[in-house]
């Protein structure tokens, strides 16, 4: 089986990373989990072929100087991934993201409805889309950038590292630009995106003190901006953005931080009873309370019990959709403690479900009873 094949077999699978370490047979991750896909461990003089097989000559020079590079590599009809080449013990590794262009699995994003149109019509301001790696944020921020797309006539331009989903142009125009590729960093890419005449800007992560100062000019000057931070939670992600920050200027960039912010969603993808995963999310919305609850640094805990009293305005704690997703019998008991910002709230609200779920078996006993 070629190289080409075996990918494609891969894909087919539904496997989401993939794994090529000298001595030790491939490995692929699915649902989470890692398992051997070949028999043979592989040959130092197999994983060094990857270089020649998927690196031009300028990634080969950057490969060359600092042991480890990474790009996109495409199959035609199958898959773009992201990879990873690097040194280990004196051989080399090779690690493939899955990154599927195909726009069916846009619509399998878990995003309520409600939350992608409120996003979508925004004119100005700025969303986060946070969680681990692995937890799905790109493909969140390619469904809202999708939504946008076929529903209004905006310019929009995005810098990734790689890109990931690949966007036709429907109603918007739509400019995507690569990290390493078409510019070296997500800094200077965004500043020269203010100069593009852009509505909507996705940058595919905030890593530093430089992209977060951008993206909070660039939210400010009338631009809807959309990136990505891994942070675990909502609340960490506020304290996460102005940490970037030196002490001098943090009381100013809480201040446009809270006035820019139009939403953040935080995710995690958990194993679900029915085979696979399910994503569980925490949805903030930047409303008066909220941001007043940023801009005050005493307050800023307070949060969570605004996304507590917030439902009706379309906002949920991870620990209330945890809750929820039990009661659909979508994730265990164990799965929910165990990913609870509060255990012991999940766990009586896991008590109340329980005791619902028998009263009507009780009653449905009761009703069959009499019929009889």
């Amino acid at each position: 089986m070629t190289f080409p094949e075996l990918l494609t077999s891969l894909v087919a699978r539904g496997v989401s990373d993939i794994h090529m370490h000298t001595g030790l047979p491939m490995m692929a991750r699915s649902d989470g989990k890692l398992a051997p896909v070949t028999a043979a461990p592989l040959t130092p003089q197999y994983t060094a072929s990857l270089i020649d097989l998927m690196c031009n000559e300028k990634q080969k020079a950057i490969f060359a100087e600092r042991h480890q590079v990474d790009l996109a590599y495409s199959l035609p009809g199958v898959a773009r991934f992201r990879v990873n080449l690097f040194r280990q013990r004196g051989s080399v590794s090779c690690v493939m993201r899955v990154v599927n262009s195909d726009e069916s699995k846009l619509r399998i994003v878990s995003l309520p409805r409600e939350t992608i149109e409120f996003f979508r019509d925004k004119e100005k301001g700025l969303v986060l889309v946070t969680g681990p790696t692995g937890s799905g944020k790109s493909t969140t921020l390619a469904r809202v950038i999708d939504e946008i797309n076929q529903v209004h006539a905006k310019m929009i331009v995005t810098v990734e590292d790689p890109i990931e989903y690949l966007h036709k142009g429907k109603r918007s125009v739509i400019v995507q630009r690569e990290l390493g590729q078409d510019t070296l960093s997500f800094k200077d890419s965004l500043v020269a995106a203010m100069r593009q005449d852009p509505d909507v800007i996705m940058i595919g992560e905030i890593r530093d003190h430089a992209t977060a100062a951008a993206a909070l000019e660039a939210a400010q000057t009338g631009h809807l901006v959309f990136s990505t931070l891994h942070t675990m939670d909502t609340v960490r992600t506020v304290n996460r953005v102005l940490d970037l920050f030196p002490p001098h200027e943090r009381d100013v960039a809480r201040i446009l931080f809270a006035e820019s912010l139009v939403g953040i969603v935080s995710q995690r993808l958990l194993p679900s009873k029915r085979g696979g995963r399910v994503c569980a999310m925490e949805i903030l919305k930047g409303n008066l309370r909220i941001r007043d609850l940023i801009k005050d640094p005493e307050r800023t805990n307070e949060i969570y019990e605004a996304l507590k009293d917030s439902s009706l305005d379309g906002m949920q704690t991870f620990d209330d959709h945890l809750a929820e997703l039990y009661a659909q019998d979508q994730i265990d008991l164990e799965t929910a403690l165990a990913n609870a910002t509060s255990a012991q709230y999940v766990k009586v609200k896991a008590l109340q479900i329980n005791a619902a779920k028998q009263t009507l078996i009780d009653e449905a006993a009761a009703m069959a009873n009499r019929g009889n």
